[in-house]
């Protein structure tokens, strides 16, 4: 019989050993990894039972009991849908909601008992946390787990609500503040995945109000290492993407800004909802009438300043889903992607709508905290809880907009020339081509307009027009298109961040533009149109230039002091025969420049050695001292009459005013120095202007 148990053993563990060894020539980093989160997930489950047991020893509850049973069975039938079924999204969502409500029911049902079981209860909750953070951050060091642009993961939705469904077992009266805060830990965790920027403070604020005020305060005692467990493995992913998400501003909040206008605007009622019940439960604080003349007064003008900030908040975010909806109607005519949407935004002058929207939100942020701590009720968990989530959802629409105002380039407007005309005659003035040639010019002009209507509208610059003369522009006529484009402003009344000229023509040798009846537009007459026009504000000019004497506009650009300029022009190799056709022609240099900015896989190297077509730009002194237009008081007056009631003016400039204090004045010196010093010393090969489009040299 001995012997008979003994070979059954050692042949059982040789089928296993050789089993190991199998699986084990498969096995590589990816499968190591995902062996952590299981590992993890399994020290949770274990963890569970064995307190479940330990909680139905204490109490003799034979509910527990019940509980734990059917806990086993709907993970069983979990297993079933995962294994037979290949049901994996059922078996999943059965699984989180499980852990989600079990966890909760371990937490808030604790008896302390410092025996062997509950000790390795806590310490298979930490491994569970230690092994799920391990694993969480080897995913993000190995690239195996790929950021996406959601707000919140079906599993973390499910943990939530199961978790918030056990309080309703234990908590009867006390379930609806546990609700809240399973809300405001939703949202916090929404904050960290789009990287707002007051997601870090507003962490350690839910973190240290939870830990220290909101379960201090709880009749019952709570288990701090299941409460640990449940919202360590929450917050794990959310605050790793905060260093590890490659995303941009546009992908991380693409959510919300590819969802229908009516949804958007639906959204706002459970804010206002929220908001309002927020104040109430503040005005609760009134009933303590021990101080009540400092409680009285302080709450009217704490309340008033908050109502006010409240309303401008909605007001702004109305504003926003208005003008979201009409870059999406814009977007969906171009059928475009994500990247689409970046560019509408940008010609739309969201950023300057951002930029002032960032300051109210902050300010409505900073109100709410004052009435907060000024009607502050420790006993009460329900006031506590929903001024955690007031905190995080105007933490998420501060964020909204200091993302997109930081992240989105200003708006942007252009104008083209073309001349087709090759050749001058001795008096200066342009003549046109032979008849033999006429064809394949304006074939050649044709296609380098073509190209630059590709290049705003890939950019979504504002086309201002695109003249084409086969027999020259008058110089007044050409002063006058120039002023009115010089002037021209955004729909919203703000100049626009970036004028774009481009010009293709014949030229005499100093770069001046040749113009019908011997006339000549100089650079210096643009810089003086310019300056008149852009006086008090910041705006700045580009000159693309397809000629054959663009040079010398690129040098004088570089002696530029007091106005934001650059030339990009480019020279053609030249050749002894002018009749070959491979020669290098007018047109050439807008194709490849227009390809280079509006195609990413563009194989064109502008750095290579014997390239027919050598590009060159020139910056003014002060190019690198350049910032986006920023709000001024005017903008800001024109923003209030647009979107907000008269009695809103107040806050809005004082909004305005906090904005623009600068309280790191030297390092923006020395940065602007270096800057400089780094644009007239150092010039790089590709200079990205911000707006999309990049200047190059060879």
């Amino acid at each position: 019989m001995c012997r008979l148990l003994k070979y059954c053993f050692s042949h059982c563990l040789y089928a296993a050993m050789t089993r190991l060894k199998e699986i084990g020539k498969d096995i590589n980093m990816w499968t190591s990894v995902h062996c952590l989160g299981y590992l993890s997930n399994l020290s949770l489950f274990v963890a569970i039972c064995l307190g479940l047991y330990v909680m139905w020893e204490m109490t003799a509850n034979s509910i527990i009991l019940v509980i734990l049973i059917l806990g086993l069975f709907a993970l069983g039938i979990a297993s079933i849908f995962y294994y037979y079924f290949s049901m994996e999204t059922v078996s999943l969502c059965l699984i989180h909601i499980l852990f989600g409500f079990l966890l909760g029911l371990l937490s808030f049902n604790h008896h302390p008992n410092m025996d062997v079981k509950e000790q390795a209860t806590q310490y298979l909750l930490l491994t569970s946390i230690i092994t799920y953070t391990v694993w969480a951050l080897f995913e993000r060091v190995c690239g195996i787990a790929k950021p996406k642009s959601v707000f919140l993961t079906s599993y973390e939705v499910l943990e939530l609500i199961g978790f918030s469904i056990s309080s309703t077992f234990v908590l009867t009266d006390k379930s609806s503040s546990v609700c809240f805060l399973s809300a405001a830990f939703g949202v916090l965790l929404v904050t960290l995945r789009t990287k707002s920027f007051l997601a870090l403070p507003n962490a350690i604020c839910f973190v240290a109000i939870s830990a220290h005020v909101f379960f201090v305060s709880y009749l019952v005692d709570t288990s701090p290492f299941a409460l640990a467990c449940f919202f360590a493995r929450l917050l794990c992913q959310p605050l790793l993407d905060v260093y590890f998400s490659g995303l941009s501003a546009v992908e991380r909040w693409q959510p919300l800004l590819l969802q229908a206008g009516l949804w958007r605007r639906l959204s706002l009622l459970p804010l206002l909802t929220v908001e309002v019940g927020f104040f109430v439960l503040a005005g609760v604080k009134l009933g303590h009438l021990e101080v009540w003349y400092l409680l009285i007064p302080g709450f009217f003008v704490f309340g008033v300043f908050w109502v006010i900030c409240h309303v401008v908040l909605i007001f702004t975010l109305w504003a926003f889903h208005s003008k979201l909806s009409d870059c999406q109607r814009v977007l969906s005519g171009q059928r475009s992607d994500v990247n689409g949407l970046e560019r509408v935004m940008t010609s739309k002058g969201m950023r300057h709508f951002c930029l002032i929207s960032q300051r109210l939100a902050f300010f409505c942020v900073v109100s709410t905290i004052i009435l907060g701590a000024f009607s502050w009720q420790l006993s009460n968990m329900l006031y506590i809880s929903v001024f955690l989530l007031v905190c995080s959802l105007e933490s998420l629409a501060h964020g909204l907009f200091h993302e997109l105002g930081s992240y989105l380039g200003g708006t942007a407007v252009g104008y083209a020339v073309v001349v087709p005309t090759n050749y001058c005659s001795p008096d200066g003035q342009p003549t046109l081509l032979p008849p033999d040639q006429v064809q394949a010019l304006n074939l050649r002009s044709t296609t380098m307009l073509n190209n630059v209507q590709r290049f705003f509208s890939h950019h979504v610059i504002e086309t201002f027009g695109c003249d084409y003369s086969t027999s020259g522009m008058t110089l007044e006529g050409l002063q006058a298109k120039l002023r009115s484009f010089l002037e021209s402003a955004t729909a919203d009344g703000p100049r626009h961040d970036t004028y774009v000229v481009f010009y293709s023509g014949h030229t005499h040798r100093s770069g001046d533009w040749a113009l019908a009846g011997g006339e000549t537009l100089r650079l210096e007459d643009i810089l003086g149109f310019w300056r008149e026009k852009n006086m008090g504000h910041c705006s700045r000019l580009v000159v693309v230039l397809d000629t054959e004497n663009s040079l010398p506009w690129v040098r004088a650009a570089r002696q530029v002091e007091d106005v934001y300029v650059a030339v990009q022009g480019a020279s053609l190799a030249r050749t002894r025969d002018e009749e070959l056709q491979d020669a290098p022609q007018l047109g050439d240099f807008t194709a490849e420049w227009v390809e280079f900015n509006c195609n990413p896989a563009s194989a064109i190297r502008w750095t290579e050695r014997g390239r027919a077509v050598q590009a060159a730009y020139g910056l003014s002194r002060n190019w690198g001292d350049y910032k986006l237009h920023l709000p001024t008081g005017n903008d800001v007056a024109n923003h209030w009459r647009l979107n907000f009631p008269r009695l809103t003016y107040p806050v809005v400039q004082l909004a305005h005013w906090s904005g623009g204090l600068n309280l790191f004045w030297t390092c923006s010196l020395c940065l602007k120095c270096l800057r400089r010093m780094k644009l007239n010393w150092f010039p790089p090969a590709v200079l990205d202007t911000g707006q999309g489009f990049k200047l190059v040299k060879s």
